[in-house]
């Protein structure tokens, strides 16, 4: 990872803490997660994945689509690198994807015939209670995660793990597993507008995603409530185009 300046790592401290306003979307933040961490280490990829109602691992959001596919075959072959870092608790750090077959047998040789060449995973935790974990690709054999870097992306899962209780456990009092099913559910139909800007306007999927969270975003509305309004109206905004 390259030499970070104070004030860009403090401005994504401040980003990813900012989740107590009063119209907090919870998908948008996930993938504002992904995008600044990719951003701050250099990363090819980074994914996450949150935890359901029954302790099982979804994935939830991703800085691109490659990582999406690649993220939903580890969750069905069991076996990766989020899945060992969710069940421990500890950080998996610099991994040569080329050198870890005995390790993880399926997943190994499918992450690098995607053109990952190293991973790291860090839980997303509040003292023993884990919520999920993220996932960092890179391109480099072995990874170049050195000591010092190491805490940090390991403080900024830890701070997105205490933002997501706080907003839904403490502030609002709903239960976690609640606020989590109800991301599930968010989930799927921004999968479903997405496919559907992509196949009206043919461009690429994570296009078509940039567009929809950039007319969210100018509109001053919800991820998932125009996410909903394009997957029950099969319309497209002209901003959209």
């Amino acid at each position: 990872m390259t030499t970070v300046s104070a004030q860009r790592l403090a401005s994504i401290f401040v980003e990813v803490a900012d989740t107590l306003v009063e119209e907090f979307d919870l998908i948008d933040f996930l993938h504002m997660l992904t995008d600044r961490t990719a951003d701050l280490v250099g990363a090819s990829a980074v994914g996450l994945m949150l935890a359901d109602g029954r302790g099982n691992l979804e994935f939830m959001a991703g800085s691109n689509e490659n990582v999406k596919l690649l993220e939903l075959f580890q969750l069905q072959t069991r076996e990766g690198p989020c899945l060992e870092a969710y069940r421990t608790g500890q950080a998996v750090i610099n991994v040569d994807l080329s050198a870890a077959t005995a390790r993880w047998p399926r997943f190994a040789p499918r992450a690098t015939a995607s053109g990952f060449q190293s991973v790291h995973a860090f839980p997303l935790r509040l003292r023993s209670q884990i919520i999920g974990a993220l996932n960092v690709f890179g391109d480099t054999k072995g990874g170049d995660f050195s000591g010092a870097d190491v805490p940090i992306v390991q403080s900024l899962a830890d701070m997105a793990a205490i933002a997501l209780l706080q907003e839904r456990a403490l502030r609002r009092g709903e239960a976690l597993t609640e606020q989590l099913q109800g991301a599930l559910n968010s989930r799927i139909v921004i999968e479903q507008a997405k496919g559907a800007v992509a196949y009206a306007n043919g461009v690429s999927v994570d296009e078509a995603f940039t567009r929809i969270r950039n007319y969210a975003r100018n509109h001053n509305r919800k991820l998932t409530d125009v996410a909903h309004a394009l997957v029950n109206d099969r319309s497209t905004p002209p901003e959209l185009d």
